[in-house]
């Protein structure tokens, strides 16, 4: 069998369970900072956490080198120091970050971007000065390790330590997102509310600040420092776009972000070889699978996007398109109705050629709205080309009355022109449904008129 399963070993196998409990982990806090509308929180975290990592671990090291840590114990204390580091350094840029915006009277956005590209610009300056000395990569650092798991090991086990940190992670989490949920969600929809009721909403986003510095810490040697910001922001992302129910978002980021682990590394298996075929060659450069994660999450997005049933393009083109089509033809019967209004002696009905003149349509446009029409019962052949059915009569007189209602309602209360009225109520009329009819009646005590003289028709409450 060819293809990327064709040579699925243990490693592989791993790789993808670091990659997905890293994924997973960082989608749980990414949900609440993208629906706090503080993505770019995310990512600086994600660089601002740098410089904390980098001094935890240089610390680390001198202990080390000074023999007060020996090397099982270097092991044993690296990742608490660096989830320490990486906390207080999450906290301290939201910390200025706020303090720049009140005392600096910054925009929320221009503060995070100053606070964080400083930390950033200090922890990439904290590795190249110290790379050598401590045995820091900084290709590991910005785009991670994930191909390498297998070689760090818990004791005997065989398991990986990234599964284990990553786990651990992904389960307080889980626990912390379980005991706090409704305080989260109060908190990310209705701040003021919260503070209302007592609850510590600033403690709560300080808190949410740092343990998402904890989550970019654990994914830290799995998928780097620059990469990570995908897996906040992306599968939350991509979850919200196929629902609007907070839970089911969040079950959703979980899926996508484990779905984006396996397709990322198939993808930087399948990569190589893709290259080779298309271009005849055998030296082909190995694809970091964290590269492809971010590849694949990027792409999931834009599948939502294009395909999500309810806030898809496609399917708001579709919404659209339907919203005018049942605007022209209830513009159609509204302009039948009025020729009936017209030339009461007159056999009723227009043809195909006037309504298009009238309505300024396309052909073919017109020809969807007739038969729609048609098919619903509303008008039939006869007369000049169509007419009106009684169904279609009753729908037409309670467009006309919601026309010449919201005419009578902006001359009254609005310097309109006289020849802005018709158009204004134009745009409105397919919207204005019986109740609000009744009430735009009731304001303009009962007219019979409106202010071009037309009669208005009486009330029918079986029209819309």
């Amino acid at each position: 069998m060819n293809g990327p399963w064709s040579d699925w070993g243990l490693i592989d196998t791993w790789i993808v369970i670091t990659a997905a409990l890293a994924a997973m982990a960082c989608a749980l806090p990414g949900t609440f900072l993208l629906l706090r509308r503080e993505s770019l929180m995310g990512d600086a975290l994600s660089h601002a956490t740098l410089p904390g990592i980098v001094l935890a671990f240089l610390a680390l090291h001198a202990l080390e080198d000074a023999g007060w840590l020996s090397a099982s114990g270097f092991a044993a204390w690296r990742h608490p120091a660096l989830f320490v580091g990486a906390a207080i350094t999450g906290v301290l840029c939201g910390v200025l970050t706020e303090k720049l915006q009140r005392w600096g009277r910054m925009e929320p956005s221009a503060a995070l971007g100053v606070v964080y590209t400083s930390f950033f610009a200090l922890g990439l300056l904290l590795v190249r000065t110290s790379a050598d000395q401590a045995h820091i990569d900084p290709g590991c650092v910005l785009y991670g390790n994930l191909e390498m798991v297998i070689t760090d090991t818990i004791g005997r086990t065989g398991i990986p330590r990234a599964v284990a940190v990553n786990a651990a992670m992904l389960a307080i989490n889980a626990v912390l997102l379980i005991v706090f949920y409704k305080e989260l969600q109060l908190c990310t929809f209705d701040r003021d509310l919260a503070r209302s009721l007592g609850i510590p909403a600033d403690r709560i986003h300080l808190a949410l600040i740092a343990i998402t510095g904890a989550t970019v810490v654990a994914a830290f040697d799995s998928v780097g420092s620059i990469l990570v910001i995908a897996m906040l922001v992306a599968p939350p992302a991509t979850a919200i776009l196929l629902s609007d129910r907070l839970q089911s978002v969040l079950i959703g980021a979980v899926v996508v972000a484990a779905v984006t682990a396996l397709g990322g590394h198939l993808a930087a298996l399948a990569v190589p070889a893709v290259i080779e075929g298309v271009f005849r060659t055998t030296t082909t450069s190995s694809v970091s699978t964290a590269g492809m994660m971010a590849v694949v999450s990027g792409t999931l997005f834009l599948a939502a996007w294009c395909f999500s049933p309810r806030h898809g393009l496609l399917r708001q083109w579709y919404d659209r398109a339907h919203l005018r089509q049942r605007i022209l033809s209830e513009d159609v019967l509204g302009v039948l109705y009025r020729l009936e209004e017209l030339r009461p002696d007159v056999t009723p009905g227009a043809d195909r050629a006037s309504l298009a003149a009238t309505l300024s349509v396309a052909p073919w446009r017109l020809w969807r709205a007739l038969s729609r029409l048609t098919k619903r019962g509303w008008i039939e052949p006869g007369g000049q080309g169509v007419m009106l059915t009684d169904v279609g009569r009753t729908i037409a007189r309670g467009l006309v009355r919601s026309h010449r209602l919201w005419e009578s309602y902006l001359a009254k209360h609005f310097i309109v022109p006289d020849q802005r009225l018709h158009q204004l109520a134009e745009a409105a009329e397919h919207f204005v449904g019986p109740q609000v009819q009744q009430a735009l009646a009731e304001e303009l005590e009962q007219p019979l008129h409106d202010p071009h003289g037309s009669k208005i028709p009486p009330a029918d409450h079986n029209t819309r």
